[in-house]
């Protein structure tokens, strides 16, 4: 499940897309919530789709739950790197500092 990177990563690092995870940080940039931005709290591989911190919905009962959003929909603003990312980065031919 991979996304986009926003303009200044793509310059960056030399790439594209990257799969997404836990802790990146993006910007919803097409659907109703267009423009909603926030911490990936899950990436729920079953259902294609990813969950953020803050876009939620309130269920009749009172109760919140959050919103599935596609992981094409939104764009990569902030990476989480690791050791691991930073190796996925060099072998797709960018430049991980």
């Amino acid at each position: 499940m991979s996304a986009p990177l926003s303009k200044e990563l793509r310059e960056q690092y030399k790439i594209k897309s990257i799969p997404i995870r836990q802790n990146d940080e993006v910007l919803v940039v097409r659907g109703s919530k267009k423009g909603s931005e926030g911490k990936i709290s899950s990436v729920y591989r079953l259902k294609f789709s990813i969950q953020l911190e803050k876009l939620q919905k309130e269920k009749s009962n009172g109760a919140s739950v959050p919103i599935n959003i596609h992981p094409s929909k939104v764009v990569i603003t902030k990476l989480h790197l690791d050791k691991d990312r930073k190796a996925l980065i060099q072998r797709k031919g960018g430049n991980a500092e």
